[in-house]
């Protein structure tokens, strides 16, 4: 084949990390910014090209290399439910569409690997088999969230895939880059990939995963180190989502080499090992939410974190559990800001009251947290509306820097010695900008309280002197007696002792 052309290629965008525990919907229109209408073609290039993400990561290498692009679609939505089986088989279809009957010399995909449907406890095989019914031979790149449960069907439809190395995922855009640069020279015939992908029992905490601190940051390190060293083409440990009852939930490993397929399996092995004789070291211990509140209220610090961490949206929270704020509120601290509560209608109620203004709200508890069996109350907030924003912002970075984000319509009220903001929408604050798009300044903060698990510490772990983790209710819950699992593998640990 001449490839003195420019070389061919269709990229796609559809990620979706599914919390089957989660009473969130998950339509058509959580995946794009406008409502139902998808962002496809130039436009979708336009909004990912500069960015950090993995989409972001290939633009940058089709551009350098002068490639011909054709993108099919970029959908993505936070974290929540099963995926509706309508907005699947929509962006699937705009996927398969633009491959049917065409000629491209590869394909790259940016997927996170923990998408549920209804249908299909491994989304993203389901849209590879149906693309390689299309597309038999054409080489198929994929970057994939550290926190993909892999089913060895993906990876046998795969010719290259490449993981994030860190968590908060700063580098999304590096693995775009990785699996792009791989794809291009695989077209080229410079290398002949093979892939190596096993799995072990483990059910790791989220709230354990970071690469801020063992063991995932040793784990991650070493798959930098063989890829540094050349030992391989990628090497990529997947701690896995556990708050998804699919059989392969949990953590594995993929390993690329160069036609290499005994170095791809022994690299491979060495890292499940290593993950697996660290597995207590994965397993979050709480403690009473009154005595964590207690403990940031004491510490030293200038900044003090508490993460209410049972409830985040970016893996599939309600975003509107209110235990946390209440104990904050019942302690009387001072200097605080909390972000966030989603509640759209005390938000409208807000906006009514207007700026200056005292109002009295019942904020938060619209979920029911069928899944726990925990009670998920109201708060009744009597405070003065400081702010309203639009919600809308663009990123700082590190983390998916230069993407625009929405809150929704966004309030700040003062309640107390606490500033409540309480959006329209669920996100995830893991950027400065969640605050500063609403006037607030961390030099006049002494407790920030944040529905966030790890992403946080890519805005904000810098400025923390303090960090408190808050056990209350919420989806996001890393107590799995509270889960009911009955389809995950077993035995699986922590679930059961091994």
């Amino acid at each position: 084949m001449n490839h003195k052309a420019p070389l061919r290629l269709l990229l796609a965008c559809f990620k979706h990390e599914t919390n089957t525990f989660s009473p969130a919907p998950t339509p058509l229109r959580r995946f794009f910014r406008d409502g139902d209408t998808p962002l496809v073609g130039d436009a979708a290039a336009a909004a990912r090209r500069g960015t950090g993400t993995g989409m972001g990561g290939f633009l940058e290498v089709t551009d350098r290399e002068g490639c011909e692009i054709t993108v099919a679609v970029v959908a993505e939505a936070s974290p929540s439910g099963l995926v509706d089986t309508e907005a699947y088989e929509r962006i699937v279809g705009l996927i398969l569409d633009t491959a049917r009957g065409k000629v491209f010399d590869g394909i790259l995909l940016d997927l996170h690997g923990a998408m549920v449907t209804p249908a299909h406890e491994d989304g993203e095989g389901e849209l590879l088999r149906r693309l390689r019914e299309l597309q038999p031979t054409v080489p198929i790149g994929a970057a994939f969230d550290m926190h993909a449960n892999l089913y060895p069907g993906m990876v046998a439809r795969l010719t290259v895939l490449s993981g994030y190395h860190t968590y908060p995922h700063v580098d999304m855009a590096a693995a775009g880059r990785r699996a792009a640069e791989l794809l291009v020279r695989t077209i080229r015939g410079e290398i002949r990939p093979v892939l190596a992908w096993d799995n072990r029992p483990m059910l790791p905490h989220v709230m354990r995963q970071g690469t801020h601190a063992q063991p995932n940051r040793s784990l991650q390190a070493r798959c930098i180190e063989f890829e540094q060293t050349g030992t391989v083409l990628a090497a990529s440990v997947f701690t896995g989502f556990p708050h998804a009852d699919i059989r392969n939930a949990g953590l594995s490993a993929v390993v690329c080499t160069d036609a290499n397929e005994e170095q791809a399996r022994r690299v491979r092995d060495e890292l499940l090992d290593q993950a697996w004789e660290n597995r207590s070291a994965f397993v979050y211990k709480g403690q009473p939410l009154e005595k964590s509140v207690a403990q940031a209220k004491s510490a030293t610090g200038r900044l003090v974190v508490l993460l209410d961490h049972c409830d985040n949206s970016a893996s599939g929270g309600t975003m509107d559990t209110t235990g946390v704020l209440a104990e904050v509120l019942r302690q009387d601290l001072q200097d605080a800001v909390f972000y966030a509560i989603r509640d759209p209608q005390a938000v409208e109620q807000a906006i009514a009251a207007g700026i200056g203004n005292e109002v009295t709200l019942s904020v938060g508890g619209l979920s029911e947290l069928t899944a726990t069996g925990d009670a998920n109350p109201p708060i009744t907030l009597s405070a003065r509306v400081r702010t309203i924003s639009d919600g809308a912002f663009r990123l700082r970075g590190p983390m998916m820097a230069g993407v625009a984000i929405s809150a929704g319509k966004t309030v700040v009220l003062q309640a107390g010695g606490v500033q409540v903001v309480v959006t329209s929408m669920a996100t995830e604050p893991h950027d400065l900008a969640y605050l500063m798009s609403l006037g607030i300044d961390l030099d006049r903060v002494r407790y920030l309280v944040l529905k966030s698990r790890v992403h946080w510490r890519a805005g904000f772990g810098s400025l923390a002197e303090d960090v408190i983790e808050c056990d209350s209710v919420g989806v996001t819950t890393s107590d799995y007696s509270k889960l009911r699992f009955e389809r995950v593998r077993r035995p699986i640990y922590p679930l059961d002792a091994l």
